[in-house]
């Protein structure tokens, strides 16, 4: 008798990078109406709205990425640990920026959080390559987007260094 339906483990590795966005998402709400919208911003900044389904769409698309190398790799074993370690680190920095960023006010901060979780998100990427070719090609929107918002939290913490 199989214990975990054999759907499960899809589900729950694509569902697993929301439980961070879920929970920076309430950070943010509080601070996206007075803080955030006091804030310099240039004139390709996205509008607010744009933020959450381009994250859900990435947050699904990095988490089916990780299913694909866990399920080609036979689980968590010795095989795994570089590829799904590097995986979980950008995870964490991507968690983190938020709290950084939206809660703590630190922007300078936030960005060094960004170019690292990009570093850390291309090494993932990369070490993907090899293991599954689209596991690693659905991470490319993910850096592509870590890299615009990379340059928009640069210009941002420019723009408003002397603000609290």
């Amino acid at each position: 008798m199989e214990v975990v339906p054999a759907w499960a483990p899809a589900v729950g590795f694509t569902l697993l990078p929301h439980a961070g966005g879920f929970f920076g998402s309430r950070i943010t709400k509080k601070e996206i109406p007075v803080w955030y919208e006091s804030l310099q911003k240039p004139s390709w900044c996205p509008p607010n709205w744009v933020f959450a389904p381009v994250w859900g769409t990435l947050y699904t698309s990095m988490g089916y990425g990780s299913y694909l190398v866990w399920k080609e790799l036979g689980g968590f074993n010795e095989k795994s640990v570089v590829p799904l370690g590097l995986y979980a680190g950008q995870l964490a920095l991507n968690w983190a920026w938020t709290p950084i960023f939206f809660g703590a006010h630190k922007m300078g901060w936030g960005l060094v959080t960004l170019l690292l979780t990009t570093g850390t998100a291309t090494a993932t990427a990369a070490s993907w390559y090899n293991i599954n070719k689209t596991a690693a090609y659905l991470m490319v929107p993910y850096l592509a987007w870590l890299t615009m918002a990379s340059a928009l939290n640069y210009r941002i913490w420019k723009d408003n260094r002397n603000k609290k």
